[in-house]
């Protein structure tokens, strides 16, 4: 089936702007009618919510071309690919541990006040790095 830029857009959940940004960066390739009207199709599906989840795991603009020109040549290009997932995986996971040690903190406190009205002597201990 073939969908509209604003159809696409709504069903992505992203602004057509940034559907047009992304085909300007080449990540996307939408045909065109014999208008020249983007037509996006099921499969455009998939790999833009794909570039939409690395975009979201902080992988920039410049990775993310660099990945699909990668996709576009082949298999060859898996060891390239993988590396740059590994690396951004390592990334994200390092963030994971800096905000579940927020997180922790934050919990810390919101303890510290429920107890404090009940123990006016009770001093809050940060932690150490």
């Amino acid at each position: 089936m073939a969908y509209s830029i604003g159809e696409f857009a709504a069903m992505i959940g992203v602004p057509a702007s940034t559907l047009r940004y992304y085909e300007k960066e080449g990540l996307i390739t939408p045909r065109r009618d014999a208008n020249l009207v983007r037509e996006y199709e099921d499969g455009d599906i998939g790999w833009t919510r794909f570039i939409l989840h690395l975009k979201g795991a902080g992988m920039s603009v410049e990775e993310l071309k660099a990945y699909t020109q990668w996709r576009e040549e082949g298999d060859g290009t898996i060891p390239q690919r993988l590396g740059l997932l590994e690396k951004r995986r390592g990334l994200v996971e390092a963030e994971i541990r800096k905000l579940q040690q927020s997180l922790d903190l934050l919990d810390r406190k919101i303890e510290f006040y429920h107890e404090k009205p009940n123990n006016p002597e009770l001093v809050f201990a940060y932690p150490h790095p």
